[in-house]
């Protein structure tokens, strides 16, 4: 679909298949919108966590691991049922997300919205996350998972916004740790050893 912003450009925001079948781990990484710093606030990334779990009440995805970044998420999801949409789990913590974001936009930053506006078609409206499905990929090995759980977990690290990773509030590497985390994650996660 042809998308306008408002200085008048236009790109084509991309529209690609998805694969929900079975019960295969997923990474998922999915940016703000112009990679815009919206997640560097404790506000923001408190309402991601609150839609990150509301989103797991309703949808039978366990997650495994998470990083808040400031203009990027990783979650590590794994479906409990076959053939379950994880793009659906997915579409309703960025869709609560935006809603309050921008809310608070609006109330609070309104020299924000220009800069978000977007005409897709016939319809404006405001974007906090970048179209498309994100970066998204199945995982089909205990030593991937582990290796993408450290991976998640080092971001902050490798940005330099804290020396160790259980430093990050904003991630499940306390949990990992076993220290106490802003959301716990779900005890499916199978012995993932050194294999």
């Amino acid at each position: 679909m042809r998308v306008r912003s408002p200085s008048g450009k236009s790109y084509f925001s991309k529209r690609r298949k998805r694969f929900d079948e079975g019960r295969c781990p997923r990474s998922l990484t999915f940016s703000c919108y112009h990679r815009f710093q919206f997640l560097a606030k404790d506000r923001t990334r408190q309402w991601f966590v609150e839609a990150l779990q509301q989103a797991r009440e309703k949808y039978p995805v366990d997650l495994w691991a998470w990083v808040i970044m400031p203009e990027h998420v990783h979650l590590l999801v794994c479906p409990r049922v076959d053939g379950r949409d994880v793009s659906s789990f997915v579409a309703r913590v960025k869709e609560k997300t935006a809603r309050t974001a921008i809310a608070w936009l609006k109330a609070n930053a309104s020299e924000w919205l220009p800069k978000i506006t977007v005409v897709e078609g016939k319809r404006t409206r405001h974007r906090f996350w970048q179209p498309g499905g994100g970066y998204d990929r199945n995982l089909d090995s205990a030593k991937t998972v582990r290796a993408t759980i450290d991976y998640l977990h080092a971001n902050p690290v490798r940005r330099g916004l804290v020396e160790r990773t259980t430093d990050w509030e904003w991630s499940s590497a306390r949990w990992y740790a076993g220290d106490d985390a802003v959301i716990e994650m779900d005890n499916s996660l199978p012995d993932i050893g050194e294999q």
